[in-house]
């Protein structure tokens, strides 16, 4: 019989140890993050973790596709949006804790891996670009700001054939990297991140030509039992520290 006791004895010590791994899993801060942010936010989170103890999984896409997720009842604690729209709209349907804020303002560039000179608008009409990457202006703020520098410049109409659509800043960067788009619209945080400062050549658009991108922080109303980790890690976004990581990838910061 004391087989049988050895048996049980291990599956008693797998079930506990299982246990064991979904509560220090529940336990872990969920942050909905912006994809133009995925680079500054490692950072961020890291030194944040280095600095409470405090671990935090990110959970990375388009502003309006995590929105429908925290809508639709995604246990997430902070959303880092990439604009104000979207944290506005969760605040009006009661989902956060608090009015959301602007932790950083940011900026539009064109990037290819494919040309050798620095692109520009007039680039994108010449026969040598047939594909332009940019982000879904109905879910990705940077999509829409991509598409409003096309209108202002005129050119919406000109090009509109050429436009590749991803759902956010990280699959426009993949159309690029992978050179299936000549250029593309992406972030100033993409281009000044380690894993891309020296690929291919990239221009800073005339932020004259698109609404400022203010990007929004919120504390979401959902796992009540973290609410205390999750304003460490907002009040940690708002820090000289974080700060100077976001200055560091391009953004512009309201002191």
């Amino acid at each position: 019989m004391r087989w049988l006791y050895c048996i049980h004895l291990s599956f008693i010590l797998l079930l506990v140890s299982h246990t064991g791994c979904q509560s220090h899993s529940t336990n872990t801060l969920r942050i909905a993050t912006a994809s133009n942010m995925q680079y500054a936010i490692k950072e961020i989170a890291a030194d944040f973790q280095d600095k409470t103890g405090i671990k935090t999984e990110l959970i990375i896409t388009s502003s309006g596709k995590l929105t429908a997720q925290i809508i639709a009842g995604a246990p997430y604690d902070v959303f880092v949006s990439a604009d104000m729209k979207y944290p506005n709209q969760l605040h009006k349907q009661g989902l956060l804790i608090t009015q959301p804020e602007v932790y950083a303002s940011g900026k539009l560039v064109l990037w290819s891996l494919t040309e050798s000179e620095k692109p520009s608008l007039a680039t994108m009409a010449t026969t040598s670009i047939n594909h332009i990457a940019t982000a879904n202006p109905n879910t990705a703020p940077y999509g829409r700001a991509a598409q409003e520098v096309l209108q202002s410049a005129g050119m919406f109409d000109q090009v509109q054939h050429k436009l590749v659509y991803g759902e956010s800043i990280s699959q426009v960067n993949q159309f690029i990297t992978s050179k299936s788009s000549e250029l593309g619209f992406t972030s100033l945080s993409t281009v000044l991140a380690p894993q891309a400062i020296q690929q291919g050549v990239w221009t800073e658009l005339d932020n004259s030509l698109y609404t400022p991108i203010e990007q929004g922080a919120a504390l979401i109303n959902r796992r009540k039992e973290l609410n205390q980790d999750a304003k460490q890690f907002y009040t940690f976004l708002f820090s000289s520290e974080a700060k100077t990581i976001l200055k560091d990838f391009g953004y512009s910061i309201y002191e």
